[in-house]
């Protein structure tokens, strides 16, 4: 006969199997008949209580349901704070979590403290290189990367590969996804040999490891192709990706979001490739895929909305690429609020659509609004090495030199040239385009001050 916590357990179990299966209206189910029953026959805050909560704190971070998801880390960590201290792994598991979902949600210095407490907790129990400690300093890289904290990021990772190399070996797939994610930090520095690197190392390592099909191996296979479109190996990046849609199909489908963000990715080739009419069928198929998979709403669904936004920009349908941009700035205003990075960088680029279309005025109003809200979220002292935020203070300088406004003109390329300086270097193709708008303006104001001058005397 099974006991009423035996059938609990069963019903966790059939959960964590229908979440594995991405099957989550039916794990939220189980898990909810799990949790009801736990409650009463262990109370509230019963370990067993406690992981089921845990439990569906991630169901719905998975479900971009983040304010549910909120309340169940929230409600599991004051639970496990009083079943099991502060300092205890399940607690300290939780924090991460925590961390992970504020993130998420663009609530940045919550989700730092998190982090900070879940590693200082960690060092303390584990010690500085046990594996968990060092999941949370990966953790820590992820999220200095994704607000252009990159020195700070690539100190994570170092960390985290030699933990990692130390307690499991170089070709430990722990190990291969900090590789892995230092090829994506020093793609973003700019640093494209180093990434490179990184990727045939963790692309060999996942091969060896998993297979050539594995999800795994594909996911660096996509981004070796998206690195190689950057470096200009457009054959070398379309054979990448092809292989990565290829496997992709193969292993979860045609309509699983990993296959969509394949064929994202392809577009985005086809349309540095020129074949503008390949890349619209891509972002379509992309753009149709995530909205029947994951909703109009979802993150997926809005990049991809932008990505077509972009390419009807490119080819001068302004009036389309505006509402596809108006959709986007939407979802993710109702996705991650008015100040997060990703609403943002819509906002900037929608500001940029409107100088395209002569409309200064509303032009410069999305770009300041994107410029505070990134000196909000991410700090004075970070903005300049910030790639979003410098081309909000590039566009920024181009409205000001169209509107005739020379000084304001001349401080934005410049804060931008010195930011891009820090990035990619002096003699990246971005500084040598921000010296060319510098040397034009200057032009431009002594052309002024030689017209204005028989006047002033």
């Amino acid at each position: 006969m099974v006991t009423d916590d035996g059938m609990e357990w069963a019903l966790c179990n059939l959960g964590d199997l229908y979440y594995s299966q991405d099957k989550l209206d039916e794990a939220e189910k189980m898990y909810q008949r799990a949790l009801q029953g736990y409650e009463k026959a262990w109370g509230p805050d019963h370990t067993s209580t406690l992981n089921t909560v845990n439990n569906l704190g991630l169901l719905y971070k998975s479900q971009g349901r983040l304010d549910e998801a909120e309340k169940m880390y929230q409600r599991a960590l004051e639970g496990y704070e009083k079943t099991w201290s502060l300092g205890h792994t399940s607690t300290l598991d939780t924090v991460n979590k925590l961390g992970l979902l504020y993130k998420s949600q663009g609530k940045l210095d919550e989700a730092e403290k998190m982090f900070q407490r879940a590693l200082q907790g960690k060092e303390k129990a584990w010690g500085p290189d046990h594996t968990s400690t060092l999941d949370t300093v990966n953790h820590l890289g992820l999220f200095y990367a994704d607000q252009g904290k990159l020195d700070e990021a690539e100190k994570m990772y170092q960390r985290a590969l030699q933990g990692y190399e130390k307690a499991w070996g170089p070709d430990h797939t722990s190990t291969l996804d900090t590789v892995n994610n230092l090829g994506l930090l020093y793609k973003s520095q700019g640093k494209l040999d180093e990434a490179e690197k990184m990727y045939q190392r963790a692309l060999q390592g996942y091969e060896k490891a998993w297979g050539p099909d594995h999800t795994s191996t594909l996911n660096t296979v996509n981004n070796l192709g998206l690195l190689y479109a950057d470096q200009g190996k457009l054959d070398e990046a379309e054979k990448m990706c092809q292989r990565a849609l290829q496997g992709f199909e193969k292993a979860w489908g045609p309509g699983h979001p990993s296959t969509l963000n394949t064929v994202g990715s392809l577009g985005n080739l086809y349309n540095s490739q020129g074949k503008l009419g390949e890349a619209e069928k891509m972002y379509q198929r992309a753009l149709q895929g995530f909205e029947k998979a994951c909703g109009p709403d979802h993150l997926s669904t809005l990049n991809t909305v932008g990505s077509l936004g972009n390419l009807y920009n490119f080819q001068g349908k302004l009036d389309e690429a505006e509402k596809l941009y108006q959709r986007a700035l939407q979802g993710f205003e109702k996705l991650w609020g008015l100040d997060h990075t990703s609403t943002l960088n819509v906002v900037n680029t929608l500001g940029n659509l409107y100088n395209s279309q002569g409309k200064l005025d509303e032009a410069e109003e999305m770009c300041r609004r994107a410029l505070q809200g990134y000196e909000k979220a991410l700090g004075l002292e970070n903005v300049t090495r910030h790639r979003p935020a410098l081309k909000a203070i590039w566009n920024l300088g181009r409205i000001f030199a169209a509107q005739g406004h020379l000084d304001e003109a001349k401080e934005m390329f410049s804060r931008a040239r010195t930011g891009f300086q820090t990035l990619l270097g002096p003699s990246s193709d971005v500084c040598r385009r921000l010296d060319l708008s510098i040397s034009t303006i200057i032009l431009r104001k002594v052309n002024e001050e030689i017209f204005l001058s028989p006047l002033l005397t």
